[in-house]
């Protein structure tokens, strides 16, 4: 993403986990992890969608990571149908959610597409005292998984012409929950010429006191 992002690994379900981390300048606020796109379609921690996510948040003073599912990238392991790949996730937060192997920080969670799917499952299995503060969900892939429910507070947003997960299975995904949706207008799946407003729209979301 930057000269200054630090490629590592930690451990996971399946074996090593590889991560792209950045590290605000000043004492980070919150941990920041985003999932990434379906893997069998080409998804990976360095799509743009996920780099402009985790901009947003390091924009904002978090200790950003993305990530490789497993079989993507150098992470080890296969494709699991979407359980393991939750078990990836909650794995990276475990081994990133102590700064300086002290101090707790509030975690952060978003996700784009069927990272979407990850970081709301992750969510929802995270105890009660250790679940996200700001949970952000980007295309969220409504149709082919089954997401679970979310906080009100959690900001999603759609496009309007989004060909791959149409905004009518978000739509009738959020609406029992009363949950409110932000659509781009003209907006297609990977928000081609749009990525600045979907930056936008996480800083402002995320810049409200929580």
């Amino acid at each position: 993403m930057n000269a200054q992002t630090q490629r590592v690994s930690v451990s996971g379900p399946a074996g090593a986990l590889e991560c792209a981390l950045d590290v605000p300048a000043d004492e980070p606020r919150a941990l920041l992890v985003v999932c990434h796109p379906h893997p069998l379609h080409g998804g990976t921690l360095d799509n743009k969608v996920v780099q402009t996510v985790a901009r947003a948040g390091l924009q904002l003073g978090c200790r950003t990571v993305r990530f490789n599912f497993r079989g993507v990238g150098a992470s080890a392991g296969s494709w699991d149908e979407g359980a393991g790949e939750v078990d990836d996730a909650l794995a990276v937060i475990a081994a990133f959610g102590a700064h300086d192997g002290a101090t707790v920080l509030p975690l952060w969670l978003a996700g784009f597409s069927f990272g979407g799917f990850v970081a709301a499952s992750a969510a929802a299995r995270l105890p009660e005292g250790a679940r996200p503060v700001r949970l952000a969900l980007v295309a969220p892939s409504t149709q082919k998984q089954s997401v679970p429910a979310v906080p009100p507070d959690t900001l999603v947003v759609h496009g309007e012409v989004d060909d791959v997960v149409p905004l009518a299975a978000t739509l009738d995904w959020a609406r029992p929950q009363g949950l409110p949706v932000t659509v781009i207008p003209g907006g297609g799946h990977f928000f081609h010429g749009q990525l600045a407003l979907l930056k936008t729209l996480l800083l402002r979301a995320w810049s409200v006191p929580i």
